[in-house]
């Protein structure tokens, strides 16, 4: 590690494209940077799902039909780009910086993914309806609820493009040890989701309690405002970047070609990697079409019952710990992870991921504590606008979902290291274990619950299958590591949990003394909310202390020195 800011700062190529080290950045003060920008970027986001619950509330047809149209992008572009740009981009990236040619290697990698992103979204675009009916396969799917859907998807889909543009030059700053701007660019999505949403709500006001079944009402220019702010958000985020990119010192330039970027040796990672994504989407695909049968069944019936949009509101909530303080994490450690594995230091690696995995940890339980306790008020004060009906919706599944936080932070760093020992395969084989065991669950759920329950028995299966894809992946892991440090890492989420169920059973105390569960007034909810995650919190901290869980100290070190100054 250096303390030279301008070293961090440009590590790549140089001018005359001659090779350079990726730096070794401070974990802690990296992590910070990324997190920072990450809790702006989550807040904002917050209040932009405010706003979109207020436009089409989380029950409904229209709510429905937006939320597939609006996932497609995410999806579709896991399903042709994510995965190969996650396994191929980040460690062919750091073997072009040390390559006597750095600069070209990377031009030509930039230039051959992004035109491959065009062409994949001219496809997807041209191909909605057909996109759209395989998510709406159920009967229970209106010939006019699939129609909205299949226009929202029309103006949702050159999303893919604007994605995978924002990972390409994310990674590159990442590398470079550039992490700031990456966690701060989707706070300019939220605001311009933010701008097109309260314009939304002034010219058509707020969605009616059950949402919008009728859509003989709904017009073109609400399909217009809603669908297109959500993609000029996406546009703006990824060209925000050009410009820490620019002053990193790196300039991009169009460059055609495909010999020297490492593709060949990469091509079977790619194979593979892109066949898991495959599978994770078929039990994505499946989950959306039971999810929004169920959405439609309690239209028929005149009933709330929670679908898509249900789903991804709780969805939304629960990503929020993971996304603020684990992901930030990874991204850091990831690329000094696959430099580590480049340079043959299998000690480093297996250092950095014993240090991830603490250091999630130390987050990550607590988070899945706070998501079961505090489900009801926290659904109602994160999501204002929502209705009871909406809360009683959304706050079963991210219980649900909170049985999995703990593996998700885990799995997701160990995940990364198999793309940096170009390993697809164990990635594959993982992956089909767990898409089957995702699709049995919702199969057996189907068959036996009725459809009020399905969403909530999603988010038990979408929590069973991430902690089958943690173990299976940590039991490879160790192999190619000849170990993983597992007494300190257990040794951590032992002491870790034993403070969250005291802290946990504390909190659940406040919220039955607060009536947690009558949450009619926002500022109940918030009062609730804040009262027993105070009280969590400090439990949590004092028990860790009390044990002595030495990573606390390292985690809280960056932001103590910050305070101080």
């Amino acid at each position: 590690m250096t303390d030279n800011p301008a070293a961090d700062a440009t590590g790549g190529a140089t001018e005359d494209g001659a090779p350079t080290t990726p730096t070794r950045t401070s974990l802690g003060r990296s992590s910070l940077a990324m997190s920072m920008g990450t809790a702006a970027s989550r807040a904002s986001g917050l209040v932009r799902t405010m706003l979109l619950v207020g436009c089409v509330g989380t029950l409904g047809t229209v709510a429905d039909a937006f939320d597939i149209a609006n996932k497609l992008p995410n999806m579709l572009f896991a399903l042709i780009s994510a995965g190969v740009l996650q396994s191929v981009l980040v460690p062919q990236i750091l073997r072009s910086m040390q390559a006597h040619d750095a600069r070209a290697r990377l031009d030509k990698l930039l230039t051959i993914s992004g035109l491959g992103l065009l062409a994949g979204t001219i496809v997807l675009v041209a191909s909605a309806p057909l996109v759209v009916h395989l998510m709406t396969l159920r009967e229970a799917w209106t010939p006019e609820a699939r129609q909205l859907a299949t226009v929202f998807a029309y103006w949702c889909l050159p999303q893919v493009f604007f994605y995978g543009l924002f990972t390409l030059l994310g990674q590159v700053l990442n590398a470079r040890g550039r992490f700031t701007a990456y966690g701060w660019a989707p706070v300019a999505n939220n605001v311009v989701s933010l701008i097109g949403f309260g314009a939304f709500l002034v010219l058509f006001g707020r969605a009616p309690a059950g949402g919008i079944n009728a859509l003989e009402g709904w017009t073109t220019t609400q399909t217009l405002l809603l669908a297109g702010t959500a993609t000029l958000g996406i546009l703006v985020q990824s060209l925000l970047l050009v410009v820490p990119l620019r002053r990193s010192g790196f300039g991009w330039g169009f460059r055609l070609g495909l010999r020297g970027i490492g593709l060949r040796s990469a091509g079977k990672v790619v194979a593979w990697t892109v066949g898991a994504v495959v599978l994770e989407q078929i039990g994505v695909i499946y989950m959306t079409n039971l999810l929004g049968a169920a959405g439609q069944v309690g239209r028929d019936l005149g009933e709330a019952v929670a679908g898509n949009a249900a789903y991804t509101n709780a969805m939304t909530i629960y990503l929020l710990p993971h996304s603020l303080v684990v992901v930030s994490i990874v991204t850091v450690l990831f690329p000094r992870m696959s430099a580590a594995v480049v340079s043959g230091d299998i000690d480093g690696v297996r250092r950095d991921m014993s240090l991830g995995l603490r250091s999630a940890g130390v987050f990550s339980v607590l988070a899945a504590t706070a998501l079961l306790v505090l489900a009801y008020p926290l659904t109602r004060t994160l999501l204002p606008t929502a209705t009871a009906t909406d809360v009683d919706a959304v706050a079963p599944v991210l219980q649900a979902m909170a049985l999995g936080t703990i593996a998700l932070g885990a799995t997701v760093l160990v995940r990364r290291m198999y793309f940096a020992f170009e390993d697809g395969r164990s990635v594959f084989v993982i992956q089909v274990i767990a898409t089957a065991t995702l699709v049995l669950a919702l199969v057996i759920a189907a068959e036996t619950l009725p459809p009020t329950a399905w969403a909530i028995a999603a988010g038990g299966a979408y929590a069973l299958s991430t902690w089958i894809s943690l173990l299976l992946r940590v039991r490879g892991m160790r192999r190619k590591l000849q170990g993983m440090d597992g007494y300190r890492v257990l040794r951590l989420y032992v002491r870790a949990t034993l403070s969250a169920v005291v802290a946990g059973g504390l909190g659940w105390l406040v919220v039955h003394f607060l009536d947690g569960r009558a949450l009619e007034s926002w500022p109940h909810a918030l009062a609730v909310t804040a009262a027993a995650g105070v009280v969590m919190v400090g439990v949590y901290l004092a028990g860790l202390k009390l044990l002595r869980v030495r990573e606390l100290d390292d985690a809280l070190a960056p932001v103590l020195r910050r305070v101080k100054r």
